[in-house]
């Protein structure tokens, strides 16, 4: 029997296991954790986004410049296809008033539970506490060394047919994914763009008044843009921490963030809290200031601001909100932040950077290392949160099963994926998960 390797027991890795067991081959899963897919479960806790439902002309922009390679992935393994392959799995989903993607539970556990049965059920064979460190001499095995208190440093080797390499990026190091691959495929000639935090708060040095009254409060409904760079705003809400700001409009302009911070050292956002109307509008209504209000009197009673809105205006100003109304309109429509630094990559949901994509065929498979091929976060790609972090590493991770088979010669090797018993789903509005 035809044997493959897959290094990684993340939703890319698994769900190449399950694509190869049932294509007839042996497949045995590595993970240096003692339980796998941990960052799923992980994401699980505040409400499961396994995918979005926005149709993939609109979806596949999202993923910036690597849109290109990861488009005939995502259409051969789509939105659509997920949702189906989670409900033969025991867990229907539906589409929340956001588009979003979640499992009936919301939660991660059952599916999980589900999906390990049935590998179980393929024949797929998982080692846990297993890390991965490189070939061995001849270069035609892999070495791993066990971790944990019981097999701290036992090594073994194991050769196969095939391997796949699903290892994550960099974030959330302790849940397993610590970027260590980077300098074990260097030596062997496989470049990869450095690893920068993705999908991350950012630092902002707030006085001291504003960070302990505001912290943990969100901006509701704005919109959230980078100053010099080109990107549309970013509407959503935005939460202010002690030490910066985070939220989904600040992961979704992630890239420009650091393409302003690598340029010039710092970034400014620019926060329309009011994305809804123009400016001419906003000093109509703030030029019917009474004239005994107070200028938070003025600012909540005449555009209905929160007093966290309010405080940012008094932050971005020095605590010196002008009285013209023009000049106040525009200042709500873009109240600067400026941003000093990323939060840290340990503290990020996703990572970008990775294999360059110059370095794989279109198959995934690894021009320098014949035989290996790579699939998930490892791969030079980024995407905003939403679901579509999930949705490309569950495709790249059928794709890379696909050249997988292909070099095996399985017959069928092209449509060959993960149990999809039909499309159906329901969709719902209102209270989404956090």
């Amino acid at each position: 029997m035809q044997t493959a390797g897959v290094v990684g027991g993340g939703p890319a890795g698994l769900i190449a296991a399950e694509v190869l067991a049932r294509a007839g081959v042996a497949v045995t899963v590595h993970d240096r954790m003692p339980s796998v897919s941990r960052k799923l479960l992980l994401a699980g806790h505040g409400g499961l986004n396994i995918t979005h439902s926005e149709p993939l002309d609109r979806m596949l922009p999202r993923y910036g410049a690597a849109a290109e390679r990861l488009a005939p992935m995502i259409e051969a393994f789509t939105p659509d296809d997920l949702r189906a392959w989670c409900a033969g799995l025991g867990e229907a989903t539906f589409v929340g008033s956001s588009g979003r993607v979640f499992p009936r539970s919301f939660r991660a556990t059952p599916l999980v539970r589900a999906w390990l049965t049935r590998l179980d059920s393929l024949g797929v064979t998982i080692h846990k506490r297993q890390r991965w460190t490189g070939w061995t001499a001849d270069g035609a095995g892999l070495t791993f060394t066990g971790v944990g208190a019981a097999d701290d440093g036992t090594r073994t080797e194991a050769s196969y047919d095939v391997v796949l390499l699903a290892l994550g990026g960099a974030s959330w190091p302790r849940l397993g994914s610590d970027g260590s691959w980077v300098d074990l495929l260097a030596a062997r000639g496989v470049a990869a763009a450095p690893l920068r935090a993705a999908n991350v708060g950012a630092r902002v040095a707030w006085t001291a008044g504003f960070a302990e009254r505001f912290q943990g409060v969100p901006l509701k409904h704005v919109a959230v843009s980078v100053r010099g760079q080109d990107q549309a705003p970013v509407r959503g809400d935005a939460m202010v921490t002690r030490t910066g700001i985070e939220g989904g409009p600040l992961y979704a302009t992630g890239a420009a963030v650091r393409a302003a911070l690598d340029a010039d050292g710092r970034a400014v956002l620019l926060l329309d809290l009011r994305p809804d109307q123009d400016a001419a509008r906003l000093a109509d209504r703030l030029a019917r200031r009474r004239p005994k209000d107070s200028r938070s009197t003025w600012l909540q009673r005449s555009l209905g601001l929160d007093p966290v809105a309010v405080g940012l205006l008094r932050e971005a100003t020095g605590n010196a909100v002008p009285d013209d109304p023009a000049a106040v309109a525009a200042l709500i429509k873009a109240v600067p932040v400026v941003v000093t630094e990323a939060m840290p990559i340990e503290k990020a949901i996703s990572s970008a950077g990775g294999i360059r994509w110059s370095e794989v065929d279109d198959d995934l498979a690894l021009r320098a290392l014949p035989g290996t091929f790579v699939a998930g976060e490892m791969l030079d790609w980024e995407a905003p949160t939403g679901g579509y972090l999930l949705q490309a590493s569950y495709a790249t991770g059928v794709a890379a099963a696909r050249g997988m088979l292909a070099r095996l010669g399985v017959a069928g090797a092209a449509s060959a994926g993960p149990e999809v018993p039909g499309r159906a789903g329901e969709r719902m509005t209102g209270i989404e998960p956090a």
